[in-house]
């Protein structure tokens, strides 16, 4: 009789945890249970297990095999555990040293010919098991720059199970495995499109400044050909860098859903994700029978949410954007399970002024009857309506607007953003918050950062007038403070909650 243990880890959503896999073999019926809510792939881990051992010359003695993944509660999804489980039998039958297998970790999928392939979400993986304590785990070769991007423990990339025994074999003589660290690839200048490409829309350009600095929702409302896209592509070049912590939240997102850069590489840039009108609840909000994914809202987390043509996109899809928008994650629930995604963007949301577009077209008509107008438009629900800070309408472009010469370049506006959130952070330092848009309105409201009446009477008759709901206020508010950032003063003066006002309820559009 033999018993032998090790680790994996499991994903719920983007979120890891650390699993127990404990191995038992005893006199019986050759038999391979395995225990602890395995989903289909999972359960399938004793078919591979026993043609990838026998295949490298490690067959199981034919015993009755019991394997448990603890927590029992917690459904484990995948083949990433194929490896820890072999890890545990083969200590149980011992062929591996058990004392040395217990503390650590290991990821990976097992072929028949031995092979231990790469599995989606190994970043994430290796995030959990480092904040558990894990001082060492093994990864597939392929996996191996992934996973070297966190720091804090030692990271053993194993090809087959071949490198997987000669790597207990070392540790069991006493020796440290000479492993070479994959170099992390240089880092290249990415290249953006730029502000100056946009012809026009001086409006447009010092809204979308502004939507930058306090990390500010924005609606750009125009005719087709406007330059609606074209900015909203340019938004991420005037945002900072993501910080260590964020880019590792990013790219853990984009390790569990496949779509990590080819070289491995930390993504550090602040992702640009623009999902398709047609698109379904659980794409862009996240969801899925069987195993939880992220959707585009968790993409675009730290990052930029464009939905081009949002009143295409369905009733439903777009109000599931009512939850994120508030608390910057997605909490999907299921029977047995509820799992948080997170999902903290900045969005950027685009449409025509009708179906037909030709709203404020010159030389001709709109076609669009007042009914159909109002349909068009209706999709966005009035409560998603009140959570955009900034509403800019853009006219369509004149030849005027083409001889301009050409704008400030992305570069000049990210100074003055990376300035204003410099402000932003020293006000905030001793709060949770570091950006305008996260800072509570009762916090602007009451204490320190509460302004005076004269600053806010604007604000106040809108209020009093019912034009401005108690959220919009509230909105207004962080735009002053952010306006007041951009150009370098210490308290928004009452040109600034005016603007405000003015940037959030242009004419012909509801506050």
């Amino acid at each position: 009789m033999g018993f032998a243990a090790t680790k994996a880890v499991a994903l719920s959503g983007v979120e890891g945890h650390v699993v127990d896999v404990e191995a038992h073999g005893h006199p019986g019926l050759p038999a391979f249970v395995v225990s602890g809510l395995p989903d289909a792939a999972c359960a399938q881990a004793p078919d591979r297990i026993r043609a990838g051992t026998s295949t490298a010359g490690l067959a199981l003695s034919m015993r009755r095999w019991t394997v448990n993944l603890s927590p029992a509660g917690l459904p484990k999804v995948g083949s990433g555990f194929d490896i820890a489980i072999a890890v545990a039998l083969l200590g149980a039958d011992g062929q591996l040293p058990g004392r040395l297998t217990r503390p650590v970790a290991h990821i990976g999928e097992l072929g028949l010919d031995g092979s231990i392939r790469a599995v989606p979400g190994v970043l994430p993986m290796v995030l959990a098991a480092a904040r558990s304590g894990v001082e060492r785990i093994v990864v597939p070769t392929a996996s191996a720059r992934e996973a070297c991007l966190v720091p804090g423990l030692r990271v053993h990339a194993v090809g087959d199970l071949t490198d997987l025994t000669r790597l207990y074999r070392t540790l069991s003589q006493g020796h440290e495995p000479q492993d070479r660290t994959p170099d992390r690839p240089p880092r290249g200048a990415t290249r953006m499109p730029d502000l100056s490409d946009v012809a026009g829309q001086a409006e447009a350009r010092a809204a979308l400044e502004v939507a930058a600095a306090g990390q500010h929702h924005i609606l750009l409302l125009g005719p087709p050909g406007a330059g609606k896209t074209m900015l909203a592509e340019r938004l991420p070049g005037l945002l900072p860098g993501l910080r260590s912590t964020e880019a590792l939240e990013v790219t853990g997102i984009h390790s569990v859903l496949g779509l990590l850069p080819e070289d491995g590489s930390l993504i550090e840039a602040p992702p640009f994700v623009a999902p398709h009108h047609g698109a379904s609840m659980a794409s862009v909000i996240g969801g899925g029978s069987g195993r939880v994914r992220p959707g585009a809202v968790s993409r675009a987390h730290r990052g930029v949410l464009f939905l081009d043509e949002s009143p295409e996109f369905r009733r439903d899809v777009l109000d599931g954007l009512r939850q994120p928008l508030e608390s910057g994650e997605v909490v999907i629930a299921r029977a047995e399970r509820h799992v948080r995604l997170p999902a903290r963007f900045q969005m950027v949301m685009a449409a025509n002024p009708c179906p037909c577009g030709a709203g404020f077209a010159k030389g001709r008509g709109c076609q669009c009857t007042p009914l159909a107008r109002r349909s068009y438009f209706g999709k966005i629900s009035g409560p998603l309506l009140d959570r955009i800070d900034l509403r800019v309408v853009l006219l369509p472009l004149t030849r005027a607007d083409l001889g301009d010469s050409a704008g400030e370049s992305s570069a000049d506006v990210a100074a003055r953003v990376a300035g204003a959130r410099e402000r932003q952070r020293r006000r905030l330092r001793a709060t949770p918050w570091a950006v305008n848009a996260d800072v509570p309105g009762a916090h602007l409201r009451e204490g320190a950062l509460r302004l005076s009446a004269e600053v806010t009477r604007d604000l106040d008759r809108a209020m009093d007038t019912g034009t401005l709901t108690l959220r919009g206020y509230d909105r207004c508010l962080r735009v002053a403070w952010t306006l007041a950032d951009l150009a370098g003063r210490d308290r928004p003066l009452r040109a600034d909650a005016s603007f405000a006002l003015t940037l959030r309820a242009p004419s012909g559009m509801a506050a």
